[in-house]
């Protein structure tokens, strides 16, 4: 048989990767209606463009020029998109509690673990959702279980999703352990729901309580 593989041309809603497997996750724990949605780390525009359908306006915002041109391509069309480039970390423009969800995906471990959380919770609206996908380091026999698996699975969910899409954008190592994010995670967002995914990545899923304020 031979292995379709994804290509430039391939079109946005069937792309697939380790990353967009868990898009519809983040997608589904946003609050309706929703109102201001903040994309992290935009990357190739994927969840941008996703994000434009559910959302009463979008801010797309990357550090990256490429990925931001990339990101304008898909959604050009849509008026209630914005995309900026900019540091989350850094960036005065961001009001603190304005948005309804802030989504950030394999970018936690680009701004630092505990710095990283504390400044995207503080950019979520009482009400709104906190979600992240990312990666963290393996370490126990339990995490190359859930690894061996994952490679499994990547490789049946490749044949039949046609292969996987390829990103460009810029990467950055990662040391903390899926011990490290379920810690800080726990003490920094109570109620967060923390879940341990096959393929290679975690999520975090966060309502931001109406009493809460940042550490």
């Amino acid at each position: 048989m031979t292995r379709r593989e994804a290509t430039p041309d391939t079109p946005v809603e069937q792309r697939w990767n380790h990353n967009i497997e868990r898009y519809p996750l983040l997608l589904d724990a946003l609050p309706e209606p929703c109102g201001p949605v903040l994309d992290v780390g935009c990357g190739d525009g994927t969840l941008t463009w996703m994000l434009a359908d559910r959302a009463e306006r979008v801010l797309a915002l990357d550090v990256d020029a490429s990925s931001l041109e990339r990101t304008e391509a898909l959604v050009h069309d849509r008026p209630h998109v914005e995309v900026r480039q900019g540091d989350v970390m850094t960036d005065d423009a961001l009001e603190p509690g304005s948005f309804d969800g802030v989504l950030a995906v394999a970018v936690l471990h680009h701004l630092g673990l505990r710095p990283g959380l504390e400044r995207l919770a503080s950019l979520v609206a009482p009400g709104g959702t906190l979600g992240v996908v990312g990666l963290a380091r393996t370490r126990t026999a339990y995490d190359l279980a859930h690894d061996a698996a994952g490679a499994v699975t990547t490789r049946l969910l490749r044949r039949r999703r046609g292969g996987v899409w390829e990103v460009q954008a810029p990467v950055a190592d990662w040391d903390e352990t899926h011990t490290d994010v379920l810690r800080a995670a726990t003490l920094l967002l109570p109620g967060v729901r923390y879940r341990r995914h096959v393929l290679f990545r975690y999520s975090l899923v966060w309502t931001r309580p109406d009493d809460w304020s940042p550490p």
